[in-house]
C-alpha cells in the first residue's frame, strides 16, 4: 500500500540506462543510487517521474501530436480502424466504449496490442489473436508508433533490471520464463471536452491499477488530469514535467514481489478546457507466463506466498473481455 505520499519522485535515470547492460557496471554507485530511488519510489507512491532515459522529447510530443490528429479526424475516418474481437480487440473504440468498474470512461482512444499469430499461445490468447490496425491518415502514424513502440520497449527493459537489483534479485531476473519475452500493450488516449451532457460522466478514466509489470506514460505538457491516491486516500496530481514519462508499477509486480512493491490506484480527470492526450505503454511478462511470489521476496516478506499464481494471459483476457461495451 502506498504511504502518504504529497508528490510523485523524480528519478534521473540516466545512469542506469547508460550502465545496466554492462555485468561489470551491476556495483556501480551512480547506477546503485538510481536502483536505490526505484526502490523507495516502488514502496512509497507506486510511481515515480523518469528523466535521462533516453528518449527525445521531440519524439515524445511527436507521438501525442499524431495521436491528436488522428482523434480530430471525422468520426468515419476513425471507424475504418474500429476496434472489434473480430480484431482481437484492437484498434479505434469511441467515447464511453470503455468502461471502468461498470462505468463509462470519457475518452476515445486506440489499443494496441503485441500481434498473435493464431495458435500460438493455444486457447489461451484466442480472443486476442491478430495484428494492430493502423490509421492510413496520418500517414507517418503507423512508422512513428512501431519506433517508439520499440524505444518503450528497451527503457522498460533497463527499468525492470533496476527494479530487479532493487529487490535483491538478479540483474535479469525478470527475463527469461517471467518476462524474456514481454508482452505490451499500447493506448493512445483523448479526453475530449465537449462531450453531451447526457453522456458525461465525471472521469476521463476510473480509479484502476494496471495489469502488467511496468507502465511508461507520456502526458500532454500543459494539463492536469492524472491523479494517484495515497494511504490516506488523497488524490495527488501527476503534474506533467515536460520530457519525462510517468511510470507506475502493476499487478503482475505485486503478485511477483509478494506485495513488496504494491500498485496504486489511479484515475483521470480532465477538468481543463482543452483537449487531452496520454500515450500510455505497458510492459508486461510473458503472455503465458505464470506468475508467483518469487522465492527471496517471500523469504524478505515472511516465508509464506500471500499470492496465488495468476497466468498473465488469462488476467489480462479476463480485463479485456469486460473492459469494453461494443
Amino acid at each position: 500500500m502506498a504511504s502518504d505520499f504529497k508528490a510523485i519522485p523524480l528519478i534521473d535515470v540516466g545512469p542506469l540506462v547508460g550502465k545496466i547492460d554492462d555485468p561489470n557496471m551491476a556495483n556501480d554507485a551512480d547506477l546503485l543510487e538510481v536502483v536505490q530511488m526505484l526502490d523507495d519510489a516502488c514502496k512509497e507512491a507506486g510511481f515515480f517521474y523518469v528523466k535521462g532515459h533516453g528518449i527525445a522529447e521531440s519524439l515524445m510530443k511527436e507521438v501525442r501530436d499524431v495521436t491528436r490528429k488522428f482523434f480530430h479526424l471525422p468520426y468515419e475516418e476513425k471507424l475504418k480502424i474500429k476496434m472489434r474481437p473480430e480484431s482481437g480487440y484492437r484498434g479505434y473504440q469511441r467515447i464511453g466504449e470503455n468502461v471502468t468498474m461498470g462505468k463509462p470512461d470519457m475518452h476515445e482512444a486506440i489499443d494496441c496490442y503485441t500481434p498473435i499469430r493464431p495458435g500460438k499461445y493455444g486457447d489461451l490468447a484466442k480472443p486476442m489473436e491478430g495484428s494492430n490496425l493502423w490509421p492510413e491518415n496520418p500517414s507517418n502514424f503507423e512508422a512513428l508508433l512501431e519506433n517508439y513502440i520499440n524505444l518503450c520497449r528497451d527503457l522498460s527493459r533497463k527499468i525492470m533490471r533496476g527494479i530487479a537489483l532493487a529487490l535483491g534479485g538478479a540483474i535479469d531476473v525478470f527475463e527469461g520464463e517471467t518476462a524474456g519475452d514481454p508482452f505490451w500493450v499500447l493506448r493512445l488516449i483523448g479526453y475530449p471536452v465537449d462531450i453531451p451532457e447526457e453522456q458525461r460522466t465525471d472521469t476521463g478514466c476510473g480509479a484502476h491499477t494496471d495489469y502488467g509489470l511496468l507502465t511508461l506514460v507520456n502526458q500532454d505538457d500543459d494539463i492536469c488530469a492524472l491523479e494517484v491516491q495515497n494511504r490516506s486516500g488523497e488524490w495527488i496530481y501527476a503534474t506533467p514535467i515536460p520530457g519525462t514519462f510517468v511510470c507506475n508499477i502493476g499487478d503482475m509486480l505485486k503478485v511477483w514481489s509478494n506485495g513488496i512493491y504494491q500498485p496504486t490506484l489511479h484515475r483521470v480527470v480532465n477538468n481543463s478546457p482543452h483537449y487531452r492526450v496520454s500515450v500510455a505503454f505497458f510492459y508486461e511478462s510473458n503472455f503465458d507466463a505464470a506468475i508467483e511470489p518469487v522465492e527471496f521476496c517471500r523469504e524478505k516478506t515472511g516465508g509464506a506466498a500471500k499470492y496465488e499464481k495468476v497466468v498473465y494471459g488469462e488476467h489480462l483476457v479476463k480485463k479485456v473481455l469486460t473492459n469494453f461495451v461494443m
